[in-house]
C-alpha cells in the first residue's frame, strides 16, 4: 500500500480543510495517509514516503509562514529528489506570487512536483475542496 504524507501549516483553518480533502482523495484511492500539522511534523515523516504533500497559506508580503513553514521546509527540501510532491494552500489578498515562488522553490529540488501548486481563494469553496481531492488521488496514483 502506497504512503501519503501531508504536511501543512493553518492559521484560519483554510489550509487545514484542503489538507483533510487531500487525504481523502488519497485514502479514496487506497493510500495510507497521515496528515500532520507542520509543528508536529519531522525529517522522517519525510525521508520515509514517497508521495508528500506540503501546504501552507500564503503570509505577509506572500511568503510561507515563518515561523514553523519556512524552517520546516528549509529542513526539508534536501530530501525530496525523487518524491512525488503536491503544495497547496489559501490566499486573501494579492495574485498567489507566494505559491509561484514555493513552486519554483520545490522544483529546484528535483522532486516530481505531480501538478501545478493549487490556491483557493479564502475559505476552500466546493469545487476547490473537489479538487483537492483530486489531487490527493492523483499523489497517491503517482
Amino acid at each position: 500500500m502506497k504512503k501519503v504524507n501531508i504536511i501543512y501549516w493553518t492559521g484560519t483553518g483554510n489550509t487545514e480543510i484542503m489538507a483533510n480533502a487531500m487525504g481523502k482523495g488519497a485514502e479514496g484511492a487506497g493510500a495510507e495517509v497521515k496528515i500532520i500539522e507542520v509543528g508536529q511534523a519531522t525529517e522522517d515523516d519525510v525521508k520515509s514516503v514517497n508521495n508528500i504533500a506540503f501546504g501552507c497559506p500564503a503570509m505577509g508580503a506572500e511568503e510561507l509562514e515563518e515561523t514553523e513553514m519556512r524552517p520546516f521546509m528549509d529542513k526539508v527540501n534536501s530530501l525530496l529528489a525523487g518524491k512525488n510532491v503536491v503544495i497547496f494552500g489559501s490566499y486573501e489578498w494579492a495574485d498567489g506570487e507566494w505559491m509561484r515562488s514555493w513552486q519554483d522553490e520545490i522544483m529546484a529540488t528535483g522532486c516530481k512536483l505531480i501538478a501545478d501548486g493549487f490556491i483557493a481563494y479564502d475559505s476552500p469553496d466546493e469545487d476547490a475542496i473537489d479538487e483537492c481531492e483530486s489531487l490527493g488521488k492523483d499523489l497517491a496514483n503517482a
